[in-house]
């Protein structure tokens, strides 16, 4: 087991574990809230991409302090059909060390810095992209899979 293995729920109130994709690539990305400009932008990408991250065998999960109910409601809004996970109390947050400071309107907060990690088919940590831009990163991280996992 990976230090790095959790179970959290989605949509469907489904139980899901990073063991649970062992043999397949996975992609996880941490983003700050549901219906937001920036998440929604990343999560089309995915959205727009995720048949050719299924050729390359990777599965693609999303995870943000939402609720159930709020991931529901964007995943039918936007027509995502990858998995979205809920991590209320931000212990995956917190494992994956997303919590970070950030300032808005010259107010300091902890906010999540927008993050993705890849595993690969073995469930190793690969690859991280840490405080990223939500234009444009999806390809970047399809980019990643072509070129160093499933080269």
């Amino acid at each position: 087991m990976s230090k790095y293995d959790f179970t959290l729920k989605e949509t469907d109130g489904k139980d899901i574990s990073l063991e649970d994709f062992k043999g397949k690539n996975v992609v996880l990305y941490f983003y700050p809230k549901d219906n937001t400009s920036g998440c929604t932008t990343e999560a089309i990408e995915f959205r727009d991409l995720h048949d050719e991250f299924k050729k390359l065998d990777t599965e693609i999960l999303g995870i943000s302090r939402d609720s159930l109910k709020s991931h529901d409601k964007f995943r039918e809004k936007q027509s995502i059909s990858f998995l979205l996970l809920s991590d209320e109390d931000e212990k995956v947050h917190k494992l994956f060390d997303v919590m970070k400071p950030k300032k808005m309107y010259g107010r300091e907060y902890i906010g999540v810095e927008r993050s993705t990690f890849v595993f690969n088919k073995e469930g190793e940590l690969v690859k991280e992209f840490r405080n990223i831009r939500a234009k444009g990163h999806a390809a970047k991280v399809l980019e990643f899979i072509k070129e160093e996992i499933e080269k």
